[in-house]
């Protein structure tokens, strides 16, 4: 996009797929748009420099994508970013924002947003997936005809119904609850731990005051907690063993959260029955260990992989981005820069 050389320069760093026709839009008449096209971090950094081909851009487009090239939003691009003293906002494709250094960013004067809600049914039907496999071995049963074994694998008596069991959800926000309206259907008992009880919950969904009454009484628990210092591992070897035996784990948040050892642990002795995975530590590396378990629902990062979601997100941090340049502030800030 072209314009007047007065107008300032915004940075799509992570090609646009589904909205190319809405960044027009949003943009025509308030801003010059550049792409990102370095093949690698030095020509980004040497970019960013004065009379460099990103010179006076003042907020940047980013998704998860660019890392290939640049890598992730470490200290040293917050650092470089900083020192053009333009780069002032960050709109970030996607719920989690791990490969941003948001304290960097904080202390640099750079605000940081997400796109919140963008990816809460996707997610969300992805753990219900996830949860209604584990419990059914319907991941199993496929492969098992595919295989051309028929059912041969499955018992019944390792299979269970969804209605009236119970589903633990750690961290109530978007996606925690569009998924325990999914399985209010069958219905589940549904009960959660979050740092604060949330307001607007339904009265169906109980909270919980400890993170180990809500492991205590769950059959399958489901995380939905950001990645931060704080939460790596957040689930770990104690955790697992706090849970009933026989129990479920889904995680579609980030693979860091579950300490990924103490769950293979608990899955060879049997303290959990199966986990259902769409996030990894190591991505795209999968431990081998989790393949051994037949009954486990294993899916390669497909939580917002659908058209609809991905052209909501990327048209949501594109307007996060056009707000900060016409009312000077976006409205997804992400939670470190609310306080």
């Amino acid at each position: 996009m072209t314009g007047m050389a007065r107008l300032p320069r915004v940075m799509l760093c992570g090609d646009l797929v589904w909205a190319r026709d809405e960044v027009k839009q949003l943009f025509y008449g308030v801003a010059d748009v550049v792409n990102m096209d370095s093949p690698n971090r030095a020509d980004f950094l040497k970019g960013l420099k004065p009379g460099g081909k990103y010179d006076g851009t003042v907020g940047i487009y980013r998704h998860n994508i660019s890392a290939d090239r640049i890598g992730v939003f470490d200290k040293e691009i917050i650092t470089a970013l900083a020192a053009t003293g333009t780069v002032k906002w960050i709109a970030h494709n996607g719920a989690g924002y791990d490969q941003i250094d948001v304290m960097e960013c904080a202390n640099r004067g750079i605000r940081v947003s997400n796109t919140p809600g963008a990816v809460n049914d996707a997610t969300a039907t992805t753990a219900l997936y996830l949860l209604i496999s584990c419990l059914r071995h319907f991941s199993l049963a496929e492969r098992s005809l595919r295989a051309g074994t028929w059912k041969a694998p499955i018992s019944s008596g390792r299979t269970h119904d969804l209605t009236g069991r119970t589903l633990g959800i750690l961290g109530l926000g978007g996606i925690g609850l569009r998924l325990a309206q999914l399985v209010h259907a069958f219905p589940m008992r549904v009960i959660y731990y979050s740092r604060h009880k949330v307001r607007n919950a339904p009265e169906w969904c109980e909270y919980v005051g400890s993170m180990e009454s809500l492991l205590k009484q769950t059959d399958v628990l489901s995380v939905h907690a950001p990645l931060r210092a704080d939460t790596v591992h957040l689930v770990g070897e104690k955790e697992i063993r706090t849970m009933k035996r026989g129990g479920v784990i889904i995680n579609t948040a980030r693979g860091k959260v579950i300490d990924e050892g103490a769950l293979i642990r608990a899955l060879e002795d049997g303290h959990l029955s199966s986990v259902g995975l769409d996030v990894y530590p190591d991505e795209p590396n999968v431990n081998p260990r989790l393949l051994a378990f037949p009954q486990n629902a294993l899916l390669p990062h497909m939580g917002t992989e659908t058209q609809d979601s991905q052209r909501e997100m990327e048209v949501r941090a594109l307007t996060n981005l056009r707000d900060f340049l016409l009312e000077g502030r976006g409205k997804d800030l992400v939670p470190e820069m609310r306080r």
